[in-house]
């Protein structure tokens, strides 16, 4: 393999992606890749990915559906993450009562 050719390759591949972070699809290799899984990568990775015949660059709905995933599941990791910092007291009925109480002598005061 030349690489003069390998490398030129990469910087064309890389001139034609649009995105400085594009996601690209894995594609079945030999080693074990498993074929269709998304990753968002810089430019220059996934250029050499690409020539290197392990992935391709997604479409733009494959891409919209997957920021829209993350998307999603950043919005479930902070609803887990808040959830996890709310608190519960439990209170008897005389100390709800002396709350109460309490809260009204501010109130007046």
């Amino acid at each position: 393999m030349d690489l003069r050719i390998y490398y030129e390759n990469i910087r064309s591949t890389e001139t034609a992606i649009g995105d400085d972070y594009p996601v690209i699809v894995s594609k079945a290799t030999q080693d074990g890749g498993k074929d269709g899984t998304m990753t968002e990568v810089p430019r220059r990775l996934a250029a050499k990915m690409v020539v290197d015949g392990v992935a391709r660059v997604a479409t733009a709905e494959e891409t919209a559906a997957f920021r829209e995933s993350l998307a999603e599941a950043q919005r479930k990791a902070e609803q887990a993450a808040a959830a996890a910092r709310l608190q519960i007291s439990v209170l008897s009925t005389r100390e709800l009562e002396q709350l109460r109480v309490d809260a009204g002598k501010q109130m007046k005061g």
